[in-house]
């Protein structure tokens, strides 16, 4: 995946377009050793194009210019259940020759008008999954993640699990260290699962005393311990069922689905940036054995940890696993 097209309609949402040009367009550090891509925003008709909040955009180029992209983003747009033809028309097109094609918040209208969500799992803003559902009823709409992959298609809820769903695919694309690089430099978390609750009853936390704050950055610096919930529970002075409760309450996921993430995660990082056997790593991320661990990033990243390190380490991997 080299060369990415954005393709935006009249009305376009600006943080959505802005969240592509952050990922894909902004230039890294040389020293960083990451990719760069050829970028391009490309829109029906070249010239100005009407914004949703009192102000214009200039795009130069049309839609031709996307022909041939490796990835195409669809940015949302306020009126939604308008999309352009022409748009749908080149997204089309792009999939029947293989591209990849990520559609941010409700520009999955887009890829419902051009015929890519039939029998497909797919989400969207959970304000529109009714009227995404209803529009195209063969589309397996999930309304409660934030992004989901089926095949080559990709499709996020609202605003910021558009930058999620962005660095799944450079994580699935380049490694889990290219895309800790790209997070770092735009100030977020490297990684949160797409199958996470689109709306919580709170904030994220951070590390307020009165949060869980502390203690997910505690499991973060310590997960070869036990991280169970009864365990958990009792570092937080809670009973395991209202610990549970809270957890969700505060993540929108569980403590088990949490942890596992980020022991994957933590492999992730462990075989691209060292030799170590794959038992070393199970024990070292908390899994305790090699098995428990294939077990668990196959089903996360759909590849063995021999496959994944393979394709991403940057040392050269003799250790046996």
């Amino acid at each position: 995946m080299r060369s990415v097209a954005v393709l935006v309609q009249d009305g376009v949402e600006p943080f959505g377009l802005g969240a592509m040009c952050e990922v894909w367009a902004e230039p890294y550090h040389p020293d960083d050793d990451n990719p760069v891509f050829d970028f391009v925003v490309a829109t029906p008709r070249p010239g100005r194009v009407a914004g949703p909040s009192g102000y214009d955009l200039h795009v130069d180029h049309g839609l031709d210019a996307a022909a041939g992209a490796d990835l195409i983003c669809v940015a949302p747009k306020r009126d939604y259940r308008t999309p352009s033809p022409e748009v749908a028309e080149v997204v089309a097109a792009a999939h029947a020759r293989g591209a990849f094609v990520f559609a941010h918040c409700t520009a999955a209208f887009v890829l419902g008008e051009a015929g890519l969500l039939d029998g497909r799992r797919c989400t969207t803003h959970w304000r529109h999954v009714g009227h995404l559902a209803e529009a195209f009823p063969l589309a397996h709409v999930d309304e409660d993640v934030l992004y989901v992959q089926d095949g080559t298609i990709v499709t996020g809820a609202g605003s910021a699990a558009g930058l999620d769903a962005a660095l799944h695919l450079m994580r699935q694309q380049f490694g889990a260290r290219t895309a800790a690089a790209a997070a770092r430099r735009m100030v977020i978390p490297p990684h949160r699962s797409g199958g996470q609750a689109q709306f919580i009853s709170r904030p994220v936390p951070d590390c307020d005393a009165e949060t869980l704050g502390p203690l997910l950055t505690w499991i973060l610096e310590n997960l070869g311990l036990d991280l169970s919930v009864d365990e958990l529970a009792r570092r937080s002075h809670m009973s395991p069922r209202t610990f549970a409760r809270r957890f969700r309450a505060e993540t929108g996921t569980t403590p088990h689905t949490w942890v596992t993430g980020q022991r994957v995660q933590a492999a992730e990082e462990l075989l691209e940036l060292t030799d170590h056997s794959i038992d070393w790593i199970a024990d070292e991320v908390g899994f305790g054995n090699a098995a428990t661990l294939r077990h668990h990033f196959a089903r996360a990243r759909g590849v063995s940890p021999q496959q994944y390190r393979r394709t991403f380490s940057g040392a050269q991997a003799t250790a046996s696993a």
